[in-house]
């Protein structure tokens, strides 16, 4: 299936360059080959960056007004959305996403995020101060105001990881193109087909060149991005480790950055919550997309009067899961994206064995899958809240249970990390819940599943090793921006 018309060339200030280094792209689910795609080179990477300053400094891009530039990302949308069966199919084949996952999570909520934010983007961007009365060396009055003026930041380097490319491609170039910036992105080079797709759409629908470039490669490619002066923001999603190196590469040119980062999320489970919903959702937790998602809720806190019911209950569901190729609309399980992501889990799979856990289900490759990157969903009771399997983060499909006593207990646990990005609640006492999240030191809590969706405007984010800056809402648009004061007065 060709799902890309140029597979053969990278997006370069508006143009398509082709390039002579190529790299594969592999199906996760069989190892099979999606494209030889390809890589940019150094030059074109300085290309690219060159071209979204000149975009920036000397086109009209910046300064266009805002209803033209939410014409221009409307008919963007439209067109992504006219091809979005092929998208669709792209995510699953090129991130293993099973169907349901890439319509509604990989494609549909990064789409409503993304129309939310051109609503958005009709923010006022100019709001006034109060009027002063200053005395001033004359001897007389000064009437005195301004305003305060939200402008774009400039170029934009946004560097996406391969767990969800689209939803995060999206979610980094609409915000910045909205609001008048000039981006460069680039994807992982696991997942480079959805980041090239846009390329195509900023073709179809008349982007002005470029503004929108999308360069291929590996660190190599987002160290020029990180350290090159010309750039003025980068955004970027990934581990805490990348993070860190991308913060020391930024430093010397003091860019600005937003980073959210890895997780270790905690779901607490009070004892007197709804058990079966508690229980489906601590499966969503460890299991969607194979655990290769940074705010999933992977550490389990249980009240032990409840505990044997919980691990017995999520026991149950793992045994109704189906493992295989996502291709198949039936399959609820699909594969982790290479062989190194299989042996990560594999390795703490051992290392919890080691410290004590006990192993509840899983724990191995499943049996007559011999292509494809697949491992079971692995549950494991009895866990240590201070263990390695409770404290580092698996990006794989291992849950882990651990017991408590008391609500200040449970606060205690979920604080005790080195992250701080998500985490859920599940109570009868809702109020008692919603104490309990405050005291909770994360960018996030949901109480009894939340909004059953993703707030559009609602900001996403974390603290610590979980990374700083928000996205969407009008939060992560203004991320993009800078304030000016503009003041004047009269005697």
């Amino acid at each position: 299936m060709a799902f890309l018309k140029y597979d053969d060339a990278i997006y370069v200030g508006g143009e398509w360059e082709k390039t002579d280094q190529r790299e594969a792209v592999i199906n996760p689910a069989d190892e099979s080959l999606l494209i030889e795609a390809p890589v940019g080179s150094a030059a074109q990477v300085d290309a690219a960056i060159g071209a979204a300053r000149t975009a920036f400094d000397q086109g009209d891009w910046a300064y266009m007004p805002v209803a033209e530039r939410q014409a221009v990302l409307t008919r963007f949308l439209n067109a992504l959305d006219a091809r979005k069966g092929a998208i669709v199919d792209m995510i699953v084949a090129e991130a293993g996403a099973t169907r349901m996952l890439a319509e509604f999570l990989q494609y549909g909520i990064p789409m409503k995020h993304a129309r939310r934010t051109v609503e958005v983007a009709s923010r006022p961007a100019v709001s006034s101060l109060p009027v002063e009365l200053t005395p001033n060396a004359l001897g007389r009055t000064t009437l005195g105001t301004g305003v305060v003026s939200r402008e774009p930041i400039g170029v934009v380097a946004a560097i996406s990881p391969y767990n969800f490319p689209f939803f995060l491609n999206i979610g980094k170039v609409i915000p910045a193109l909205a609001v008048g910036c000039t981006v460069v992105l680039k994807p992982s080079p696991y997942t480079p087909m959805q980041a090239l797709i846009l390329g195509e759409i900023a073709d179809e629908v008349g982007l002005p060149k470029g503004v929108l470039s999308i360069v291929t490669g590996d660190i190599a490619t987002g160290q020029l991005l990180t350290t090159d002066p010309r750039v003025d923001l980068v955004h970027f999603t990934g581990s805490d480790k990348v993070g860190s190196m991308i913060q020391a590469q930024a430093a010397p040119t003091l860019k600005r950055i937003v980073m959210e980062l890895g997780g270790k999320s905690a779901l607490i489970v009070r004892a007197d919550a709804d058990i079966a919903k508690a229980a489906a959702a601590g499966i969503m937790g460890f299991t969607t997309h194979g655990g290769q998602g940074c705010a999933l809720t992977t550490r389990h806190l249980v009240h032990n009067s409840v505990r044997p019911q919980f691990v017995e209950a999520m026991k149950a569901m793992l045994g109704h899961l189906k493992i295989g190729n996502p291709v198949d609309p039936s399959v609820n399980y699909g594969p982790l994206i290479r062989e190194v992501a299989r042996r990560r889990t594999e390795d703490y799979v051992a290392i919890a064995q080691d410290e004590g856990a006990t192993l509840v289900a899983g724990g191995k490759r499943p049996e007559g899958l011999d292509k494809g990157y697949y491992y079971e969903p692995t549950l494991f009771d009895n866990v240590r809240n201070d263990s390695r399997i409770a404290q580092e983060e698996v990006f794989g499909p291992i849950g882990a249970v651990i017991s408590f006593d008391d609500d200040a207990d449970a606060i205690a646990m979920a604080n005790d990390s080195d992250f701080g990005l998500s985490g859920a609640i599940y109570s009868a006492d809702a109020g008692e819940a919603y104490r309990m999240a405050l005291k909770i030191r994360t960018g996030g809590v949901s109480i009894n599943g939340g909004a059953g969706t993703m707030q559009s405007d609602a900001p996403f984010g974390g603290i610590k090793r979980s990374g700083y800056g928000r996205e969407y809402g009008e939060d992560g648009l203004n991320e993009f921006t800078y304030q000016k004061v503009i003041s004047f007065h009269a005697e």
